[in-house]
């Protein structure tokens, strides 16, 4: 297993630094420096000075890859790729564009985007699936065909949908919770409640009608005809059975919403006024502030390998053969 582990881990250092290279092309050789400054100046009329000006006091004045006008090291430690990209790697995100520490603003901000995240995800895992066993259960009755008739009603409504109606329902005519805003500590619940619950319903409909589809191939199998032949009641071998082998299709979907666990949703904050991760990285695109996107870009992907890392490694806890691979 712990081979496993290692050739897994390895596989993911080529892919971040892929990722990181990437990411340097798209900002700063199809984008320019100096296309960032005077898109950053938003002037008609910004003069070479300003320009040079911009980017020396940000540090975008250094060559792109190599420095051949300094000695030693300082040939490759002084440019953009060294000081923008590599630092990344131990994760030095710098100074913004407008020159606020990237570090602290997202050590602050990824606790509102947590607090709206975990909660939804793991509740949301548990309507979902335990809906998706009932409707398995129920599979070629009337129960079955109107369930997924309303998820797919439910897959094709925006999610703007279901924030604006949520927000008019719950906070304009029931007054039941906060319409946006947040607070810290305890009191802070009553703003977490309804972004929460939009979230849950709104991937109600898609994750439903997924998990159904991956039991019901689960259900066809040899091993749950064999465990019906034994006597075993329908509910113990979908929920014992059916639910323990689809558990890896669960667990790579699973993957693709943890990034968000800490990143946020980029919607959901900004119609909800919370100031997450989110909303940060709106805000960073609207001012074109491109230090805190490129971090946020470079911290989504490391965050993402390291969920598939994650994920590979659940593979071998729910099926032990994937470690013979």
């Amino acid at each position: 297993m712990i081979a496993y582990i290692v050739r897994r881990i390895l596989y993911a250092i080529p892919i971040l630094i892929g990722v990181n290279i990437l990411t340097f092309l798209l900002f700063f050789v199809v984008n320019s420096p100096d296309d960032m400054a005077r898109m950053f100046l938003g002037q008609k009329h910004v003069t070479e000075e300003q320009i040079q000006n911009w980017k020396t006091e940000r540090g975008y004045h250094y060559p792109l890859f190599y420095n051949a006008e300094e000695k030693g090291a300082d040939k490759l430690t002084k440019t953009i790729f060294y000081t923008k990209s590599i630092r990344l790697f131990v994760f030095d995100f710098g100074r913004s564009d407008s020159g606020r520490d990237i570090s602290f603003d997202i050590s602050q901000r990824m606790w509102p985007s947590l607090a709206i995240a975990v909660p939804q995800l793991i509740i949301g895992l548990l309507v979902t699936i335990t809906l998706a066993l009932l409707i398995a259960f129920f599979r070629g009755t009337y129960i079955d065909y109107w369930a997924v008739v309303i998820c797919v009603a439910l897959m094709s409504i925006s999610s703007l949908f279901y924030i604006i109606g949520g927000q008019y329902i719950m906070g304009k005519i029931l007054r039941v919770v906060p319409i946006s805003g947040f607070e810290d500590g305890v009191f802070g619940i009553k703003f977490l409640i309804l972004p929460v619950l939009i979230g849950i319903i709104g991937g109600i409909g898609s994750s439903t009608r997924w998990y159904r589809t991956i039991f019901l191939e689960e259900i066809n199998k040899d091993y749950v005809r064999t465990a019906r032949a034994k006597g075993i009641s329908e509910q113990l071998v979908l929920f014992r059975h059916v639910l323990r082998n689809a558990l890896i299709p669960i667990l790579t979907g699973v993957v693709v919403i943890l990034p968000l666990l800490f990143m946020g949703s980029l919607i959901t904050e900004s119609f909800f006024g919370i100031p997450g991760l989110g909303s940060y990285t709106i805000d960073a695109i609207n001012r074109q502030d491109f230090s805190i996107v490129r971090s946020m870009v470079f911290l989504g992907a490391f965050l993402y390998i390291i969920g598939l890392l994650l994920t590979d490694i659940s593979y071998t806890i729910v099926d032990p053969r994937v470690r013979l691979n």
